[in-house]
């Protein structure tokens, strides 16, 4: 190894570790030796520190026992001309780093509670996020297992101009690797670069700003140790089993820009006890022979343009991406990137325009394999429309159209469920929705790069017989922005999903001994698991027990797994022992319990894709429902877009859930509370899209007058004013029980 490399590291590191001293007395006189210490809404204290020894830094006084076995971990500065083998000794001052730095970090937290936005994006001009919390990280951190996001990739510093780092950090992205950004070189931070250049920062682009120190790496290092606990079923303590789990598992590596420090080698030392290598742009020695990383240590003087491809090559990752003829990038890295009303040139959808997507199965004769039509204006033709705008709004349809020997009806909604992401990878655009629900929204930048609705062909197509070549042998795309035509297809749709749903209708829940999971959303929502069964179908209404059996015939390791019910613990509530013990293990132990009819006990999660949610009217004694398209306020006080950020995100909130507009009126639909007798309130345009079904229901009940007992809001949108309807048109819940 080299002693210019393992000198100056050895260096930094005693300078760090003197530098955690000095912040820990000061701190102590300050604050007392019992003050509180830890990075925010962790269950894993110190990730680093608690990982390697074992040991739970809780309070300020625990600092300082760590700083003391960091201090033993130090090695003296090699002598100027003894040669002796360092790579162990540089080891060993960069595991002392990290002890070190964590403290650092824990104190700034101390003394500074709000020096970090402690949220997924920036926030008020604030561009450092800190370490991520238990929320932030069960969401992200699947990804590390999952293979969606093979590593990530530790930036200290920032290369000479904007346009490197915007490149840089979208060849990132495209291999799927998250971006953890430190410190600056001569003053110069990569995220104020790639903020200045229009790139949307935090956890949802994978593009993170840890922290403006180099400190902050240990947040990076740390984010890998609690994969290695809480996905790798590696204990605290067991130092060896979380390095080497991370060597063989965690693909990630360190890109250094500019002159590198004695303090920056010092965390490069820490990095490579991990297996994580480091790759600079700058004139340094290097390490080449392999040990502790898999191939080189360290490895200078990389060209920009050839840095990210070198870094994965030296830390052994094997890249596989697609290739679109699309003039913006495309990669799962972009699923989580919105587009904001700054940024927005054109959306369709959303309540704002028609808009509908559809994919049908053919006869081989009847597809013409790589046709892709546009009807209607184009993106790049808005403009000459006279429209208002920007933001441009049009109305949509795409109808995909596939054939093949081994395709079947039951595949088609399956299929057509995976617009969403396939759509969503491209750079900046945004997919949000199903069905006749759907959302697009297309970005200025996306636009300035000559994007086009046929890209949206291009991709589909693409994707569907890459992904889908066992059964799809040919697909052609057709997208409508005529509103005439797209009323048409919306009408056809409509036909298309009534028959999907009417598939099912003579099922009941009884009759089956198999439910079906979809974990589709986990990627917005990692705790949220949907058990979808033959009366109560997805709550996106995408997916029915017939789509979950055919999905998981097509794809058995897919989000839909076949669930024994096992035994029955409460009919009225619907708990299932095999439900319970399948939920647990697939929320990774957040949700223990689910009731399939209940809102009040141990409610279904949601991800954020439901048609509806209900919510309980405590003084009403009711229940109302409120659907997506519904723009104005409701009963609880709230409207749906405030009610979706307490529903989604995979918790469980008694008295309010995410339902499918279909589960209304199953038998089934909250048969704990005393199902549609219970529903007090729902919007106007709801009852007229369901009235058929919900007075087919009502009458079942023995109440056919039911539908017009429900208030809208045309007679009342205050909790007061329901409560006044109902009692004016003796709604039968004013002879229910007690909800609460």
């Amino acid at each position: 190894m080299s002693k210019i490399i393992a000198t100056k590291a050895i260096r930094g590191a005693h300078k760090i570790v003197e530098q955690a001293q000095e912040k820990y007395e000061e701190a102590v006189k300050k604050f007392g030796k019992e003050a509180e210490v830890a990075f925010p809404n962790t269950a894993y204290y110190l990730p680093i520190i608690y990982a390697m020894l074992g040991y739970p830094v809780k309070r300020l006084g625990d600092c300082g026992e760590v700083l003391e076995e960091a201090r033993k971990l130090l090695p003296p500065v090699p002598d100027e001309h003894l040669w002796t083998p360092y790579l162990g000794p540089a080891l060993d001052a960069g595991m002392a780093t990290f002890f070190a730095e964590e403290i650092i970090e824990a104190i700034r937290y101390l003394e500074d509670p709000n020096f970090y936005t402690k949220t997924e994006e920036p926030v008020n001009g604030n561009i450092w996020l800190g370490a991520a919390d238990d929320v932030i990280f069960r969401k992200r951190g699947v990804e590390f297992v999952d293979g969606t996001a093979p590593g990530f990739a530790a930036i200290l510093g920032a290369p000479p101009d904007k346009e490197t780092a915007v490149r840089i950090a979208q060849e990132l992205q495209e291999k799927n690797l998250y971006v953890f950004m430190h410190h600056h070189t001569d003053g110069r931070y990569m995220p104020e670069m790639l903020k200045e250049a229009g790139v949307q920062l935090g956890w949802p682009t994978r593009l993170v700003p840890f922290g403006p120190d180099y400190t902050s790496v240990v947040f990076a290092i740390g984010f890998a140790c609690r994969v290695a606990m809480a996905f790798g079923g590696i204990k605290p303590g067991d130092y060896m089993g979380n390095l080497l789990y991370n060597k063989d598992r965690t693909f990630a590596f360190v890109i250094t820009f500019g002159p590198i420090s004695e303090e920056w080698y010092a965390n490069g030392a820490g990095a490579i006890n991990w297996g994580f290598p480091v790759i600079s742009d700058w004139d340094e020695p290097e390490i080449k022979p392999y040990g502790i990383c898999m191939y080189e240590h360290v490895v200078s003087r990389v060209p920009h343009e050839e840095i990210v491809d070198r870094a994965i090559e030296v830390r052994g990752l094997k890249v596989t991406t697609v290739k679109l003829d699309i003039p913006v990038a495309y990669a799962p890295a972009f699923e989580g990137e919105r587009v904001r009303k700054d940024d927005l040139y054109l959306e369709c959808g959303g309540g704002r325009t028609p808009a509908v997507e559809l994919l049908l199965s053919k006869p081989l004769d009847e597809v013409e394999d790589g046709k892709i039509e546009v009807i209607g204006p184009e993106i790049n033709e808005v403009e000459k429309l006279g429209l208002p705008g920007p933001p441009y709004r049009l109305p949509f349809a795409v109808v995909v159209e596939v054939a093949g020997a081994n395709m079947q009806e039951d595949f088609e909604a399956i299929l057509e469920r995976q617009f969403h992401h396939l759509i969503n990878y491209a750079q900046g655009i945004m997919h949000v929705g199903q069905r006749n629900i759907m959302w697009l929204r297309i970005s200025k930048q996306a636009v300035e790069k000559g994007f086009l609705f046929r890209h949206i062909g291009q991709i589909l197509y693409a994707k569907m017989r890459q992904e889908f070549g066992a059964i799809v042998d040919k697909c052609q795309v057709t997208i409508y922005t005529e509103e005439d035509k797209v009323k048409e297809i919306l009408e056809l749709a409509k036909e298309v999903y009534a028959k999907r749903d009417a598939r099912i209708a003579g099922m009941t829940d009884e009759s089956v001994d198999v439910y079906y999971s979809c974990t589709l959303c986990q990627s917005f929502a990692p705790s949220h698991v949907c058990v979808i069964t033959p009366e109560r179908i997805g709550m996106c209404g995408a997916y029915n027990w017939l789509d979950g059996k055919a999905c998981y015939e097509l794809n058995p390791a897919g989000p839909n797994q076949p669930i024994e019910k096992g035994e029955l613990l409460d009919e009225r509530l619907g708990q299932f022992s095999g439900i319970n013990e399948f939920v647990k293990k697939a929320s990774r132990g957040k949700v223990e319990r689910v009731s399939l009819y209940s809102i009040l006990v141990d409610p279904m999660t949601a991800c954020g894709c439901f048609e509806c949610i209900a919510a309980v009217l405590p003084s009403v004694n009711g229940i109302m429902i409120v659907n997506r398209d519904y723009m104005g306020m409701t009963p609880t006080g709230m409207k749906f877009s405030t009610m979706a950020g307490m529903v989604g995100g995979g918790q469980v909130t008694p008295g309010f859930m995410g339902v499918s507009k279909h589960y209304i009126t199953s038998r089934k639909f909250l048969l704990a509370e005393g199902g549609l007798k219970r529903v007090v309130w729902m919007p106007k345009m709801l009852k007229e899209e369901l009235k058929e079904r919900l007075q087919k229901r009502a009458e079942e009940l023995g109440i056919p007058d039911l539908l017009d007992k429900i208030a809208d809001e045309t007679v009342a949108t205050s909790e007061q004013e329901v409560k006044e309807w109902i009692e004016k048109v003796k709604h039968p819940v004013l002879e229910m029980e007690p909800l609460m």
